[in-house]
């Protein structure tokens, strides 16, 4: 059975420009980055600003084009971006958003942007688009006088609330999140993490969930890839990971988490910035900043090696002593 989201060596490309007179130059914000999602599976994708997450998370959606490689729904390509194909692929494959003040509609209520969705693609009649309003509002804890409200009126955890459920209104098979709670009082980002994994355990949607939250991540993902300067340096499922990352890059992530029994001098502080994407470093991206980098990593780009059951990751010594297969 093909998996429910599959990427394939996708690429994205931005052009800069360094000023007025400055030269263009070329960002690659993706680079080569391929992954799988089963259905009924949240796959977490981390990594600092800047590193290609949200990039990846449009491209999965066939919003942002690829320069190279495609993007799969249970193992067919996805069509081009406004294409009929993709218009109606879109209703099996839903986003929510970083800001819900700005996914949403300021001049139109909660009611009438649920049932847009439904207006867009043709699914049931009136009375049908009205009862599936109240009952996808019910079912991410919205009252029903809420209906009439419009966003400003609405706490952010509310107009969250309606992102979501918007999302849900056309019964997708994926969810794309992007940085989901980052704009949320912390109090009220458990309660929409919460909501999102019941979601996703009782529909059984399949979920790519965006966060430089490891806190969240850990407790919401089956898998995790970490991304670093558009590639994926690591991926493997949420408790091997967590438990034992291979990557540097990974370990110094891990390691910021507080844990208890813990030491707080056990935590991994990463020396500098990340680099300039558009002068990305020889050889590894990472061994500027890395502690454990010797002179093949400044040289030599890693290949992606298998470090465990489902486990990879791009890095000249990680799990050498195991699987130094190539995946």
């Amino acid at each position: 059975m093909s998996p429910l989201l599959e990427a394939r060596e996708l690429v994205r490309i931005y052009e800069i420009r360094r000023g007025l007179l400055g030269r263009p130059a070329q960002v690659r914000a993706v680079d080569g980055v391929s992954l799988q999602l089963k259905r009924g599976e949240t796959l977490g994708v981390v990594g600092e600003s800047g590193s290609g997450k949200s990039s990846l998370g449009r491209m999965l959606l066939g919003v942002d084009a690829s320069q190279g490689g495609a993007v799969y729904i249970n193992g067919v390509a996805m069509p081009a971006f406004g294409s009929p194909g993709w218009r109606s692929l879109r209703a099996r494959i839903q986003m929510i958003y970083q800001d819900p003040l700005a996914a949403l509609d300021r001049r139109i209520n909660v009611a009438e942007q649920l049932r847009e969705p439904l207006d867009i693609h043709r699914i049931g009649d009136a009375e049908s688009r009205t009862t599936r309003v109240r009952e996808v509002m019910q079912a991410v804890g919205l009252r029903p006088d809420h209906a009439d409200k419009f966003p400003h009126e609405l706490s952010g955890g509310q107009r969250q609330r309606v992102v979501i459920a918007r999302a849900l209104m056309t019964e997708p098979e994926l969810l794309v999140c992007d940085e989901p709670v980052s704009a949320l009082d912390v109090s009220i980002q458990a309660q929409v993490v919460n909501l999102l994994s019941d979601l996703q355990r009782d529909r059984g949607l399949g979920m790519v969930f965006i966060s430089h939250d490891l806190k969240v991540v850990r407790n919401l993902c089956d898998r995790v890839a970490v991304m670093y300067l558009g590639r994926i340096v690591e991926e493997g499922p949420a408790d091997t990971i967590f438990s034992d990352p291979q990557h540097p890059y990974t370990q110094a992530l891990v390691s910021s988490v507080p844990q208890p029994g813990r030491a707080l001098n056990s935590r991994i502080i990463l020396q500098g910035e990340p680099p300039n994407p558009g002068n990305r470093p020889s050889g590894c991206a990472f061994h500027p900043r890395c502690r454990k980098a010797e002179d093949i990593c400044r040289h030599t780009v890693p290949e992606t090696r298998r470090t465990g059951v489902e486990c990879r990751a791009a890095c000249h010594f990680a799990g050498l002593a195991a699987l130094p297969e190539l995946v």
